[in-house]
């Protein structure tokens, strides 16, 4: 794509504003580059308005289509970015873009405002010419990177709903080669903590006569931990859907699981770690002890000790249910003499699309077409947390980008490349295109 094409100069425009949620946030630039959505959508003949839920403002709009019988399609992005970290760290200023090497280099250049520009600014563009077949509901947050509570707020009480959505905040193989996410895992995360006295005391004095927290919360914790094979016991895979042999098929089309985990500079845990890459981190759930943090380095025995327990959900999972059943087995595991105390996330559920479905298949073909390459479809170890509620309304959404593992996302140096911002504007013309075949369905509102 060329430099001074306008969608490449307008993304440079948005990602010189510092719009970090995270670490330490800056809401007056939040708060600008929600504006500056709202401008664009405004100038292309839209209604659009910042929505204060809490938090950085949200951009609700609409760019209506060039017929009254539309489908009604949301389209979703974030623009608030991570935080920088170390400064030393970084090639160029974060927050002054520069294209080199036929990338952009700056803070949210992938994740997501390079990714999902694409999305807004084809629409922008059908709509002044005229020839835009769906109402595009334009929904942009901007506290997706610290747990998206003013979106969900959004979500949860909009009673319109929409006949499709799409999500550009994931990735493809590569440039060219298309992916749909057609499923994500849930999370749901706690700080754990154990008590085991009301002091600290001497460990001269005391050390092997008295419980000591770390080694009492280390202990208790194995009853919840993956075993050497990675898996976790039975009683955390309650509720998984089995893996269907289609989508099993569909892997074989992605680069082999131990060179996407060589790529990551991770240890495999076992030799077959790469061999059920796909499985593990699409499908299966885990848990992860993120943090761990108790005591002094002095001669004390801890009388606390907490850390931060996550846990992924595989489809069909419970976040409700996964939670009691941890706090069980380590209240089991705990001594009588330790105090345990739990303080729970709201969770993510896991969420599922059905790639068979009139919005997926339409999506498919309009991939196909726009890239010369059939889309693979696969599941996300992540979690994206709108997409539960959209999920369980029947709104089939479309995730999909054209982000890459050389992009840095949430690390130094991010970028994205500029044939990913060309796919990205070639797949959303035909996905809106596409999506104009859908049947406009009525009664759309929310059923929770």
């Amino acid at each position: 794509m060329d430099v001074d094409h306008p969608m490449v100069r307008q993304l440079l425009d948005v990602l010189r504003i510092p719009s970090v949620s995270t670490g330490e946030p800056d809401r007056e630039a939040c708060q600008q580059a929600a504006s500056w959505y709202v401008d664009k959508v405004r100038s292309a003949g839209g209604t659009c308005d910042l929505v204060d839920l809490g938090g950085n403002p949200l951009v609700i709009g609409e760019l209506r289509a060039n017929r009254d019988d539309a489908p009604d399609v949301l389209v979703y992005g974030h623009y608030d970015v991570q935080s920088v970290g170390d400064l030393d760290l970084w090639d160029h200023d974060p927050f002054d873009p520069k294209i080199e090497d036929g990338r952009i280099w700056a803070r949210g250049a992938s994740d997501d405002k390079g990714n999902s520009w694409p999305t807004i600014y084809v629409a922008c563009e059908l709509a002044e010419r005229g020839e835009l077949g769906v109402n595009v509901r334009i929904f942009v947050e901007g506290e997706e990177e610290a747990g998206s509570k003013a979106a969900m707020r959004w979500i949860e009480s909009d009673e319109r709903g929409a006949d499709a959505a799409i999500v550009f905040d994931s990735g493809s193989v590569d440039a060219r080669t298309p992916a749909i996410t057609i499923g994500t895992r849930g999370i749901v995360e706690a700080i754990v903590e154990c008590r085991t006295a009301t002091r600290d005391v001497h460990s001269g004095v005391y050390g092997g006569s008295v419980f000591n927290a770390i080694h009492v919360l280390a202990r208790t914790l194995e009853a919840v931990l993956p075993g050497p094979d990675g898996l976790l016991r039975d009683e955390l895979r309650k509720g998984l859907i089995a893996v269907s042999e289609a989508e099993r098929k569909s892997w074989e089309l992605f680069p082999p699981g131990d060179r996407v985990i060589e790529a990551s500079g991770a240890t495999p845990l076992t030799a077959e770690s790469g061999a059920k890459y796909f499985e593990r981190n699409g499908f299966e759930p885990s848990i992860d002890i993120t943090m761990f943090t108790s005591g002094e380095q002095r001669t004390i025995v801890p009388a606390l000790a907490r850390c931060n327990l996550s846990m992924r959900l595989g489809p069909g999972q419970d976040p409700v249910a996964m939670k009691a059943e941890v706090e069980r087995l380590l209240n089991e595991e705990a001594p009588d003499a330790a105090e345990l105390s739990f303080r729970w996330s709201k969770g993510v559920e896991a969420a599922s699309f059905d790639p068979e479905s009139p919005p997926l298949r339409l999506a498919r073909e309009a991939f196909a077409e726009a890239c010369g390459a059939e889309p693979i479809l696969y599941r996300l170890g992540g979690s994206i947390p709108i997409l539960g509620p959209w999920m369980r309304r029947g709104i089939q959404t479309i995730v999909s980008g054209f982000a890459s593992g050389r992009d840095n996302i949430h690390a130094p140096n991010e970028s994205y490349d500029l044939r990913s911002l060309e796919s990205g504007a070639k797949a959303s013309e035909a996905l809106y295109r596409r999506l104009a075949e859908l049947p406009r369905q009525a009664g759309n509102v929310a059923t929770s």
